[in-house]
């Protein structure tokens, strides 16, 4: 009879904490929309707590972190993002864009190339970072 409420009660408790953590992650998302930046950032590093591995959030911190121009927290959190997925063509599209501004083109080169092979979803967007490449390397 006890080990029976035990499990009970572990499982009670585990469903409550995966909830909360797909709570975080979903009222993140929801405040990021209504741009409120903050509070997302904030949502989205508690789901980090729960769930290291959390592609979204890492993506999400990114785009705040983009918008607020901290272009060192946004390069960690795409180079995280490419970490835990490397097919996530809105990371790896974000970190080309963050390479070309700094100059670095020998790695958006390498970039550029590495999203050519994996894009489903963005690849009409190649032509424009192919563009976007040689028109900084003419500056």
């Amino acid at each position: 009879m006890k080990k029976i409420f035990i499990l009970v009660f572990y499982f009670l408790l585990s469903h409550n904490i995966s909830y909360s953590e797909d709570n975080y992650l979903n009222e993140g998302i929801k405040l990021f929309e209504n741009k409120k930046y903050d509070k997302a950032k904030f949502k989205f590093e508690q789901e980090i707590v729960y769930n290291p591995k959390s592609e979204q959030s890492y993506l999400y911190l990114a785009k705040i972190f983009k918008l607020k121009k901290n272009d060192n927290l946004l390069e960690r959190n795409l180079d995280t993002t490419i970490l835990l997925n490397p097919k996530n063509e809105d990371a790896l599209y974000e970190l080309i864009l963050l390479k070309i501004k700094k100059s670095d083109f020998l790695e958006s080169e390498k970039l550029i190339n590495k999203f050519s092979s994996i894009c489903s979803l963005l690849c009409s967007k190649k032509d424009q970072l192919v563009k976007l490449r040689k028109d900084s390397l003419k500056k």
